[in-house]
């Protein structure tokens, strides 16, 4: 027995099952009764048994046409299902997308645009992964990841970046510490005080060391950390300064630190980061969107930050 049953076959069973009237169901089909009626007797001749029984004034479920149709209907409603999810994916309403950050950006940059994202897509599958640099043009690179929000980004095989913005370094200081009254500091003043660092791997230690090399300055030993929270801290128990990019920032003001510009001003390149070649999802495309539209709007006030290509 064949059971090569198209869906127009199926919907076909199912309209008529529901009207038990070829005028009714054809309409509802939008095609012409003999049409409908062609199908119908198509259906039955694949399947080998009649499923509906006719006559000048009514239309009959045969047993076998009700078991048909019951498997019919449920066919139908999981195809439609299924296109609906589909054209969901397709207008970029459904599937998911994965965003690689540092974790001072993905705490501090991405929230915004995460939470406007979920507002307009709320049936997308948004995960943010907070990775130190490295390992975000790995996941990028990998397909791990849609898109990287990251910092100063050089190259990598395969992954275009655009810069989008520039956040300046300042210096987090004990609200009394004798450098908090100064209207900026130079760099190379940092060769006499102690320093609190952040380890070695992270953006802003390659930032600062390029910085204090540039400056001609070997700083004295200090403390490191790989958390702003434990750096904010250590700067507030007096242990040290520390020089910190605008947007680290906003995750050290529990600790009621003051922030002094550093001279001459040295900043960080914050780059969206991609896949050259392989193409981005509906919901991708829709999230960098959202990415351009709200950032430079919500942190336009922020001090420190220059915004790029607007």
């Amino acid at each position: 027995m064949s059971m090569n049953l198209g869906v127009h076959h199926l919907k076909a069973i199912v309209a008529l099952a529901d009207n038990l009237n070829f005028t009714s169901a054809a309409a509802g089909l939008g095609v012409s009764q003999s049409a409908l009626s062609r199908t119908i007797a198509e259906a039955e001749r694949r399947l080998r048994t009649p499923l509906f029984l006719r006559s000048t004034r009514r239309v009959e479920v045969t047993p076998d046409g009700r078991a048909v149709v019951s498997v019919a209907r449920e066919a139908v409603a999981q195809m439609e299902a299924n296109m609906r999810h589909i054209e969901g994916y397709l207008s970029g309403r459904r599937g998911r997308v994965t965003i690689a950050a540092l974790p001072s950006l993905a705490a501090t940059l991405l929230p915004p645009v995460v939470h406007e994202f979920h507002h307009q897509h709320p049936d997308v599958d948004l995960r943010v992964e907070d990775v130190l640099s490295g390992k975000v043009a790995d996941m990028v690179s990998s397909g791990e990841a849609d898109v990287g929000v990251t910092a100063d980004f050089k190259t990598a095989p395969g992954i275009a970046k655009r810069v989008i913005a520039e956040d300046a370094f300042s210096l987090a200081v004990h609200p009394e510490h004798r450098l908090a009254r100064e209207p900026s500091v130079e760099w190379r003043v940092l060769a006499s005080v102690p320093l609190v660092r952040f380890s070695s791997g992270s953006s802003v230690a390659r930032a600062v060391d390029a910085a204090l090399s540039e400056a001609g300055v070997q700083p004295p030993l200090g403390v490191q950390a790989r958390n702003v929270a434990a750096i904010a801290g250590l700067v507030a128990s007096g242990l040290g300064v520390a020089p910190v990019p605008a947007f680290v920032r906003p995750l050290m003001d529990f600790a009621g630190l003051k922030f002094v510009p550093l001279s001459p001003v040295r900043t960080r390149e914050i780059s969206l980061v991609r896949h050259q070649t392989r193409p981005m999802t509906p919901a991708g495309r829709a999230w960098v969107q959202a990415f351009e539209r709200v950032l430079p709007t919500t942190y336009a006030d922020l001090v420190g930050i220059t915004w790029r290509g607007r």
